[in-house]
């Protein structure tokens, strides 16, 4: 098993900052990709970014490209979403999930985050 602990989530204005924490622990892999996603009230959930952990390769979404970075700490069994540039828009509640790599599903999913950003 895997639990994720996300941590970060919060009010900020429009084009302010936000950075998210999701702490991993448990049965932990070095084959995973870990992913961020966000549903937003009313919505279904979407993907945000992933990031394979063994090479660091990363992968966004084209609505937080150059916006949003994703990034870990092997250390601490933690992967970070930094936001900036900040949009009303971008306000949902974030969720950290792990996968193996070669899978679809996401198997493991964090408790969620709630960011809110005003205008």
């Amino acid at each position: 098993q895997v639990q994720l602990v996300e941590s970060g989530g919060g009010l900020v204005q429009a084009g302010g900052s936000l950075r998210l924490s999701c702490a991993a622990s448990g049965r932990t892999f070095s084959n995973a990709v870990m992913g961020w996603f966000r549903q937003a009230p009313g919505k279904e959930r979407e993907f945000v970014a992933h990031m394979r952990w063994s090479v660091g390769s990363t992968y966004y979404a084209d609505s937080v490209k150059g916006r949003f970075t994703i990034s870990r700490d092997n250390a601490k069994n933690t992967v970070y979403l930094q936001m900036n540039s900040l949009k009303p828009e971008d306000t949902a509640v974030y969720y950290c999930a792990a996968k193996v790599v070669g899978t679809i599903q996401y198997d493991y999913w964090g408790q969620g985050t709630q960011v809110t950003v005003s205008s």
